[in-house]
């Protein structure tokens, strides 16, 4: 199997629940049930929200949040992560690794979570509800 390592701009995501709420991470309503995996060729951009939270926007510009079961530092002011994967998708249970834009240095490894799908409100200039 072909190892395949994906470096990925992100911009930030945001948390459903109120506690993880920052000025960056607007509130997002749940879509349907949770996905375990996202196709790697559906992913047209990440938006990464905060220590916590990952939007994901597939094509045909559904939107996905996860929400990191834990806080993953210097992720929400990186704003970029790598992954490595073997069989096209990504998924719940596969590790992201912080990268810093200051070098080949890498940060923190973290645990993803179920990708829940979202609503963002309009006025959230960054993404556009389908």
């Amino acid at each position: 199997m072909r190892l395949l390592l994906l470096a990925v701009l992100l911009t930030a995501a945001v948390p459903i629940s109120a506690r993880d709420r920052t000025p960056d991470v607007p509130p997002a309503t749940p879509a349907g049930p949770p996905r375990t995996c996202l196709s790697l060729a559906s992913i047209e951009e990440t938006l990464v929200r905060s220590d916590r939270v990952i939007d994901f926007r597939t094509i045909g510009r559904r939107l996905y949040r996860v929400t990191l079961p834990q806080r993953c530092p210097g992720l929400g002011s990186e704003r970029r992560f790598g992954y490595a994967t073997s069989i096209g998708q990504l998924c719940a249970q596969d590790l992201i690794t912080v990268l810093y834009v200051s070098g080949p240095t890498r940060g923190a490894s973290c645990g993803l979570a179920p990708f829940q799908p979202v609503t963002l409100p309009a006025d959230d200039f960054r993404y556009r509800n389908g």
